[in-house]
């Protein structure tokens, strides 16, 4: 079996691969250096230029060379005296130049004639040196017209290994994380349906990590799937005895108000056991989305809570379609203006669309809650005894329901406190694009 190669090893093969490449554009540099020949009057040039000054300041005392070097240089060949123990600047030989132009002067041989590719920055873009009969050394820098291709073969030379490891880097780097992009994804979608698992790409320690994540989700699909059967395993097998409880309290015997109290409880215990089920139930994403009338179905919803002689009022949009699942949001809608009447004692709904959004706002005049609180309204069994009445009906699962149903919509809840008193639900929902 082959091995894969993990993120340190791709990390040296790319080391390597920048190496090897380094190491190309020297060796093609050197190779055009040492190959490299000027123009016929450039050689001529340099080589007439060096035979004089060399005879000029061998004529000249010591102590007036230095003056004479500066006056005989000018913008395209400057010439300096060096001490006989000063080095000779190292630099890339111009092996085939120095033969080009020992063959125009020959004399130039004697004097141990040197021609290299001048640094960078430099003062031309040839320099060299030859020694002078009492050991003194000349030093000199040109410019040739055919030689910056050299310079910019050095640039290249040290700019292109750069270069190409960030472009290598890159380019691994982002194949590297193509899967760790997807398992962030993945993360983002855990418990929100069943699994799908992610298929195990990239180097060892991430096919290892991506590995686990598909077993993490397969047992909190699990999980939750197990729960999810459980509570309506439960809800139904409670409904069975209720009904049963029901059907006894015909029974003439029973005191008419001990069996109106006992109706009410049993009102109350079914009413708890459908709020579980709509829980449980409310992500629905097996459910087609359709094309509902957003409008029509608050104004219906607020229309049928005035006729039972709540107060309760519609604005805004006549006519508003969103693509969503109908029954989530009708039971999210319901589930606001019941809370907004029961502790509001009113409720004002309005809905308009805004940009790519569809927003409902559901009013009263109630109590509010306290800002600390707002997060845990939101909560699964909360019930915030401080703001609402201990007598209330329900587990405190209206608004977990409504933000559970929005969300499958990919829309939001806001709950805030409105400054003249009262609390506002806010839901947006998407727009359908076509």
């Amino acid at each position: 079996m082959i091995r894969r190669l993990g993120l340190p090893e791709r990390l040296l093969a790319v080391l390597i691969v920048v190496l090897i490449v380094d190491f190309g554009a020297s060796s093609f540099l050197f190779e055009r250096v040492n190959s490299f020949e000027l123009r016929r009057d450039d050689a001529e040039r340099i080589a007439e230029n060096l035979f004089l000054a060399s005879r000029a300041l061998e004529r000249t005392a010591p102590d007036d060379r230095d003056a004479f070097a500066k006056a005989f240089s000018t913008r395209g060949f400057r010439v300096e005296i060096m001490s006989p123990i000063s080095p000779t600047q190292a630099g890339i030989g111009l092996t085939r130049l120095r033969s080009q132009v020992l063959d125009i002067e020959p004399s130039l041989a004697l004097a141990d004639l040197q021609l290299h590719l001048e640094g960078l920055p430099g003062r031309g873009n040839i320099g060299g040196s030859m020694r002078l009969a009492d050991g003194s050394l000349l030093r000199f820098h040109t410019h040739a017209n055919s030689a910056w291709k050299l310079t910019v073969g050095r640039v290249i030379s040290l700019v292109l290994p750069t270069i190409l490891l960030i472009a290598l880097g890159w380019v691994l780097l982002r194949a590297t994380l193509r899967p760790l992009r997807q398992l962030i994804s993945a993360t983002r979608q855990l418990g929100a349906g069943p699994p799908v698992a992610l298929p195990e790409r990239g180097p060892d320690e991430l096919r290892s990590l991506i590995r686990a994540l598909n077993q993490m989700q397969d047992r909190i699909h699990k999980s939750l799937t197990d729960r999810t059967q459980t509570m309506l395993a439960i809800g139904h097998d409670l409904k069975t005895p209720l009904a049963r409880m029901r059907l006894r309290m015909d029974d003439d015997a029973i005191d008419p108000e001990v069996r109106d109290g006992l109706n009410h409880d049993i009102d109350e215990m079914r009413m708890l056991l459908e709020s579980i089920q709509a829980y449980v139930d409310s992500d629905g994403r097996s459910i087609q989305q359709e094309r509902i009338d957003l409008a029509v179905m608050a104004e219906t919803l607020v229309d049928t809570a005035a006729d039972h002689g709540a107060d309760a009022t519609y604005s805004g949009a006549s006519s508003l379609e969103i693509k969503a699942r109908p029954v989530a949001i009708r039971r999210a809608l319901s589930n606001l203006i019941e809370n907004a009447i029961h502790y509001g004692g009113n409720v004002r709904v309005h809905v308009s669309a805004e940009k790519d959004r569809a927003e409902i706002r559901i009013d009263d005049d109630g109590p509010g809650i306290p800002e600390d609180r707002i997060i845990d309204a939101l909560q699964p069994f909360v019930r915030l005894d401080t703001a609402r009445s201990r007598d209330t009906a329900g587990m405190g699962l209206g608004l977990a329901i409504v933000r559970k149903a929005v969300r499958a919509e990919q829309g939001t809840l806001r709950l805030s406190n409105r400054a003249e008193g009262g609390l506002r639900a806010t839901i947006r929902l998407p727009l359908p694009r076509d």
